[in-house]
């Protein structure tokens, strides 16, 4: 494995969190924030209020700078986030999870520990030197990120939509459907 568990989760929330303002935003309700929540396994407080959906939406452009950036200056952004945050790491266990990494309070704001958990595993990723597990999407018609955690490096698209979409063009243009002298 190339990271740990706790790592590769906060990455993959992280990469979600900023491909959700993509179109179409899949982050414009508390419904969606709560699902989000549960689905990448964050713990602790919740104010589940307009203003806990709008500083986590913010936190989706100051990511994908982060995810984006080259490796001295993400080193330099996950520096200033964890000053600002003041976190401190500490080893914990819950809800059945074995040891790993928190460096803040439960009862943080969801935004922060948002910010703080994805400043943490990008250590990870910044030490190893793998930030070429992070890219855009290749689709042209597309900016969302990709984080490939594949042996291989093989991972392309931000989504099996991406991929499909520019597999069926590729077919298409192969066998002329739907253009120039050719197809249905």
């Amino acid at each position: 494995m190339l990271f740990t568990d706790d790592t590769a989760a906060s990455l993959v929330a992280a990469v979600a969190l900023v491909n959700s303002a993509e179109e179409p935003d899949t982050l414009t309700s508390l419904a969606e924030l709560d699902t989000f929540f549960a689905e990448h396994g964050y713990t602790g407080s919740r104010s589940r209020d307009a203003e806990e959906l709008a500083a986590v939406r913010a936190l989706r452009a100051p990511l994908r700078t982060l995810l984006t950036s080259d490796r001295d200056t993400a080193a330099e952004i996950v520096n200033r986030m964890l000053a600002e945050h003041r976190a401190l790491p500490q080893l914990v266990r819950h809800d059945g999870l074995d040891y790993h990494l928190h460096a803040v309070d439960r009862d943080r704001p969801f935004a922060e520990r948002i910010a703080v958990e994805t400043a943490m595993a990008m250590t990870d990723v910044i030490r190893a030197d793998e930030m070429s597990r992070l890219s855009l999407c290749a689709s042209d018609v597309c900016e969302g990120l990709v984080l490939d955690l594949s042996r291989n490096r093989s991972r392309r698209y931000c989504s099996t939509t991406c991929g499909n979409r520019l597999a069926v063009a590729a077919y298409r243009a192969r066998k002329g459907v739907n253009g120039p002298g050719g197809g249905r």
